[in-house]
């Protein structure tokens, strides 16, 4: 190494040596001379620290290497540059630029390889830069992600690399129908995003509209994928996410194929996927894994779940405030002997218990996972034994926010779990107001709010509102793989048609056979 260095002449050149030049506001082509260019990058990155400027020596022509040293691979700038360096000669050096390195003419295309992690070679007496890919690989492993795993199925998962993620929905997907297009978000900060799709299913109105909502984002910066969500989702004031997460590779490849669109970021490990309705929030990946009759099964408790972690808190309210008589007469002395030395009205009781579960849950997914358990443990047995000894909480209310607890956690997109959580508490207050009635009422409004949402303008309540019968069998059902010969008609695909027959065979001829 230290021969190299001494035979090129690789001597360090520091950032205050160099003079100073004002970018020009009016060209922001690079320069055929070196120092020209080493003191306009410098300003662009205001002088930094981690920016590196080591200058080359041959016999034939002067040139130095810039690179951000926070951002790249010493290893490969040693393969990639240095060796390359020295089989220079005047006849073969043009002819090694133009094979191994990328040619830059502006400013932009600079700043923008530096960022990601490539090298720069700027020589003298040439109108242009010369960029190489050396950048650190740090990624971690790929693995199942911990909250939406599956018992039958695959185990991957993206990672926060988003040329990685790409890779696994290519090895997934080997279509030459999948196509993919970059974009650049952020004014302050770039942002490097991706939309996939496939060409030959997706509706192009969607593309346009998907791409005229990200290049109309005018941030300084966009830290996540949460933040792109809002920027591009149709209703930010609603409670229900209209854009589908998932760090799944084999849910982002379930929706493509049925004509819909996936967005990855660079940086984070989520993909959105639009347009979705309600309905797709409740669909698994274990569930296409089991056998039809079982997937439906488990799909329909999941929906009665919905009703249950919304409903029962405001049911038991309304019972208790306004309602008793409705109880059998076997539950009346139970259920009055457990609330008759009770201080507080139901509301509270209701209020105190679910913000108490609330507290225990964020405490458990904050701590180290070991100590979440123990407080998942003492949360759930000494505090809930200690209120109902104290006094203070009925046995009644403990079954019921146990009950809604669990339910809410049945939900596998955990955007759609915490609008569930969320939309208990006006339930709570309706019917510690009206009772029944305020049950009744807020239901309606519900309805009707899920009525009028629209994803990418799609009705987020299809295939109910509109009401298209040949989609309810992949809803609230689960039929046979082979008998879902359309794909649903929410994401507008160019191709309804799947194969048909699906199945291909028939019982009756193999018997014959």
């Amino acid at each position: 190494m230290k021969f190299i260095k001494k035979l090129l002449g690789y001597t360090r050149v520091k950032n205050e040596d160099i003079p100073s030049k004002k970018v020009s506001q009016t060209s922001n082509n690079v320069f055929s001379t070196v120092d020209e260019n080493i003191s306009i990058i410098n300003q662009i990155f205001s002088n930094t620290a981690d920016l590196v400027i080591k200058e080359l020596k041959t016999k034939t022509v002067r040139g130095v290497i810039i690179y951000l040293e926070t951002m790249v691979d010493k290893e490969k700038i040693q393969k990639y540059i240095l060796n390359t360096c020295l089989q220079w000669e005047s006849e073969s050096a043009s002819t090694l630029l133009s094979t191994n390195f990328q040619p830059a003419t502006t400013f932009n295309q600079v700043e923008a390889a530096l960022l990601e992690g490539s090298c720069i070679l700027s020589l003298d007496g040439y109108q242009e830069l010369f960029i190489v890919d050396v950048s650190l690989s740090k990624e971690r492993s790929i693995t199942e992600p911990e909250n939406e795993k599956v018992v039958h199925g695959s185990h991957d998962g993206f990672i926060e690399t988003l040329l990685t993620n790409l890779h696994l929905l290519r090895k997934t997907m080997q279509s030459p129908n999948l196509s993919v297009k970059y974009f650049p978000v952020g004014e302050q900060v770039k942002s490097k995003i991706a939309l996939v799709y496939l060409n030959n299913l997706v509706n192009e109105e969607i593309i346009h509209d998907c791409e005229y909502r990200i290049k109309s984002i005018s941030m300084d910066t966009v830290v996540n994928i949460g933040f792109l969500e809002e920027l591009i989702e149709d209703s930010t004031l609603s409670p229900f996410p209209q854009l589908l997460n998932t760090e799944r590779v084999d849910r982002v490849a379930g929706h493509l194929n049925e004509g819909r669109v996936a967005v990855l970021m660079e940086g984070s490990p989520t993909a959105l996927i639009f347009p979705v309705t309600f309905f797709a929030f409740y669909q698994s990946p274990d569930d296409y894994s089991s056998r039809w009759m079982i997937g439906t099964f488990i799909r329909s408790i999941r929906y009665a779940s919905f009703l249950i972690s919304i409903i029962l808190p405001a049911f038991y309210i309304a019972v208790i405030a306004f309602h008793f008589e409705v109880l059998p007469d076997e539950l009346v002395n139970p259920v009055g002997s457990s609330i008759n030395k009770i201080p507080f009205p139901p509301l509270i009781e209701a209020l105190i218990m679910e913000l108490t579960i609330e507290l225990i849950r964020e405490a458990g997914i904050r701590l180290p996972s070991r100590i979440g358990q123990t407080i998942g443990i003492v949360g759930g047995l000494v505090i809930g034994d200690a209120v109902v000894q104290a006094g203070l909480i009925s046995t009644t209310m403990i079954v019921v926010v146990a009950l809604t607890a669990i339910s809410s956690f049945c939900v596998p997109s955990h955007g759609m779990s915490d609008a569930v959580r969320l939309l208990r508490f006006p339930f709570m207050f309706l019917a510690a107001s009206f009772g029944f009635v305020g049950i009744v009422f807020g239901f309606t409004v519900l309805l009707a709010h899920l009525c009028k949402l629209e994803s990418f303008g799609t009705p987020y309540f299809a295939p109910f509102a509109p009401l298209r019968i040949q989609d309810i069998k992949d809803t609230f059902l689960r039929f046979p793989v082979w008998k879902l010969k359309t794909r649903p008609l929410d994401s507008r695909p160019k191709n309804i048609e799947q194969q048909d027959p699906l199945r291909g065979w028939n019982y009756n001829d193999t018997k014959r056979k």
